[in-house]
């Protein structure tokens, strides 16, 4: 496959990242490496979402600190960025509701083709034998299409654009969905899909009755998709097995099998956490030495509460 015809992806990552990890950054990149590998797929940006402060998670910190650790552990990535969208919203919103959102906010800055959410792909995520048709372009002309590092850049440039600045968090940018985007450049040539990363513990929460609504699953997984990065030695076939949303949309479940033992893997904010309550000096195997620092500095994480 070219790299016009391979199906590009954003992979989105929600969760309360109090505070974020190593382990966080390394799921982008284990993710993105091994897409990279199945050779149908160019990532071509990660999306950091933290949620709303009214999620009530106990120890939860105040938004404008995550926002800050997240923005500081990503400062010398090219191409993962924090989104406050979730943390700007009047209350919480659920992972369904963020996917949604980004899928429409990336529709409308580039212009592509989004096959996401009633619009089905010609690329499965995995399982399936592929669609062998050439997709269906509306520009035919392949020989200025463009490539995956020009869209992200587009998209950056773009977002930058119609951005504007919320109090207490100067240095991010948060995108109005109403703002005239003009004559900004279109890229319907290229598919785009918006996939939801996660570790396997998000995946083994859909088997919980009840702690997740049922149609915001189908969406998810069916209509979205989703790349599971395993912590921890987790069976994630036996988790697969026990749901059945997860059963019935299982082809579109990518399972990062690389590389399982790697030390990130048992990497968690809760572990981090307890280090900074215990002055733990493994808390630099945990969290990057400018979130350590902000930690210090704004006196997080002293107590057992957070």
């Amino acid at each position: 496959m070219t790299e016009t015809t391979k199906t590009h992806v954003i992979l989105l990552s929600c969760g309360s990242f109090n505070p974020i990890t190593k382990g966080h950054i390394h799921m982008f990149e284990k993710a993105r490496e091994y897409l990279h590998k199945t050779g149908r797929f160019i990532v071509i940006g990660g999306i950091i979402s933290p949620v709303h402060d009214s999620y009530g998670k106990p120890g939860l910190v105040p938004s404008r600190h995550r926002l800050t650790m997240c923005q500081l552990a990503v400062q010398s990535s090219d191409w993962i960025r924090v989104d406050p969208w979730e943390c700007y919203q009047d209350t919480w919103q659920t992972t369904c509701s963020v996917l949604e959102h980004h899928r429409d906010l990336m529709k409308r800055v580039t212009g592509c083709i989004l096959s996401n959410v009633n619009s089905p792909s010609t690329t499965p995520v995995i399982g399936q034998p592929q669609n062998t048709t050439s997709p269906i372009y509306q520009n035919s002309n392949t020989a200025n299409k463009p490539t995956a590092i020009k869209l992200w850049g587009k998209v950056s440039e773009s977002l930058g654009k119609i951005c504007c600045v919320r109090p207490h968090v100067e240095r991010f940018t948060f995108v109005d969905e109403n703002a005239n985007l003009g004559t900004a450049m279109r890229y319907e040539e290229i598919e785009l899909r918006i996939l939801l990363l996660c570790g396997s513990d998000l995946l083994e929460s859909f088997c919980i009755p009840g702690l997740w609504n049922e149609s915001d699953m189908e969406v998810i997984v069916g209509d979205f998709g989703i790349v599971v990065v395993p912590r921890d030695g987790v069976d994630t076939e036996r988790i697969m097995n026990h749901s059945s949303v997860l059963r019935k949309h299982k082809d579109n479940i990518v399972v990062v099998k690389d590389d399982l033992n790697h030390p990130m893997s048992v990497v968690s904010s809760t572990k981090s956490r307890l280090a900074l309550q215990h002055g733990d000096g493994h808390v630099v195997d945990y969290l990057s030495q400018p979130v350590i620092d902000y930690i210090l500095q704004s006196q997080l994480y002293i107590n057992a509460s957070g």
